[in-house]
């Protein structure tokens, strides 16, 4: 199992354990470079229609536990979608 997949398999677990740059690492990998970086948020384009974003924000160097949940249906809908990872 990758680093990747250890982080999502932790991130399913205990959203609200998630340290802010693990989440970071798990956006870049599925969703590319963030397009934005504003203080303590990042914001990353997602290739479907409707609203094509993923934020996430730094919280005591933890990511936010709704925002950890965000991440993970957004994975499962770019798995579905794609049908693999990158």
């Amino acid at each position: 199992m990758s680093k990747i997949d250890d982080i999502v398999s932790q991130m399913k677990a205990n959203p609200s354990g998630v340290r802010f740059a693990d989440l970071c690492r798990v956006c870049d990998h599925y969703f590319g470079e963030y397009r934005q970086d504003s203080g303590s948020h990042r914001t990353y384009k997602t290739p479907w229609k409707g609203d094509p974003r993923i934020n996430i924000q730094n919280s005591k160097g933890k990511g936010k536990a709704y925002q950890v949940k965000q991440v993970l249906l957004a994975i499962d809908k770019l798995e579905v979608d794609h049908g693999s990872t990158k």
